[in-house]
């Protein structure tokens, strides 16, 4: 069984590769979280995968709400692992999630990084690939997704995650700065460029977008994916000043369904 949580789509193909090649189930977060399923029955032999994208430096706030809200029934000591996306490197992501799941008595056996295209752009600096880092990306990651699926085929141990240069700050110290300030959807607005055309709506995983007439309203339950900026074919959607000028990004080996959390 393999949970994945995906914005803009890099997690969702990592996640599809390997449960395609580990011949396993594929079950998206927040479709469990908003059918109300808490509880997912493990086989013996069952591998327990978890993907997921790295916002600043962590596991997002909705995967780890996820954790918080599933039981895992039959558990005793199957494979478990995790692979995370990241622009670049995941600071103490493999220590936070790890030691969330053992507050659910559960080990963790692996852990992976896979580096994507970037879509972050909320702050000064941070911007979009250019198109050949981007395409540079998504080309190694096929091999490094066939390393893992080895590992994983072969149960082994060990974690394999690009912690960077100094991940203690990054997680410690600007990840909960991140969860507590940077989430927030208030900035989120649409220019007078936007078309109606609700694929922001569609898109949200957690249904946080909602049409109202003919533009879209955000709610209070944003987890900063930024799908709703990135799909916007007008470039309408803005987030305050911080997305003026700044580039778009969806991963373009995957159908991103545009319905409210169907990713």
């Amino acid at each position: 069984m393999i949970f994945y949580f995906s914005g803009t789509g890099n997690s969702k193909w990592i996640a599809e590769q390997i449960a395609k090649a580990q011949n396993e189930v594929l079950v998206f977060m927040p479709n469990a979280i908003r059918d109300g399923i808490e509880e997912f029955v493990l086989a013996d032999d069952e591998k327990v995968g978890f993907v997921f994208p790295v916002y600043s430096w962590g596991p997002p706030l909705s995967v780890l709400r996820f954790l918080d809200w599933i039981t895992l029934s039959n558990y005793h000591s199957q494979y478990v692992f995790f692979v995370c996306s990241c622009g670049d490197d995941t600071g103490l992501t493999e220590e936070l999630f790890r030691r969330e799941l053992s507050r659910k008595g559960m080990e963790c056996n692996a852990g992976f990084s896979v580096a994507m295209p970037n879509n972050y752009v909320l702050l000064p600096g941070f911007d979009v690939d250019k198109k050949e880092l981007e395409k540079k990306k998504l080309d190694e990651a096929v091999g490094r997704v066939e390393e893992i699926n080895d590992s994983i085929t072969g149960k082994k141990i060990g974690f394999h995650c690009n912690e960077g240069s100094f991940p203690w700050f990054k997680t410690k110290v600007l990840n909960p700065l991140f969860n507590r300030f940077m989430t927030s959807a208030k900035p989120f607005y649409a220019t007078d460029d936007c078309i109606g055309c609700k694929r922001c709506e569609r898109i949200c995983p957690v249904g946080n977008v909602v049409m109202i007439g003919w533009r879209p309203v955000w709610g209070m339950d944003c987890t900063s994916c930024l799908a709703c900026y990135h799909v916007c074919p007008k470039h309408a959607v803005q987030y305050g000043r911080r997305t003026k000028r700044k580039g778009q990004y969806l991963n373009p080996n995957v159908s991103i369904s545009h319905e409210a959390g169907a990713q």
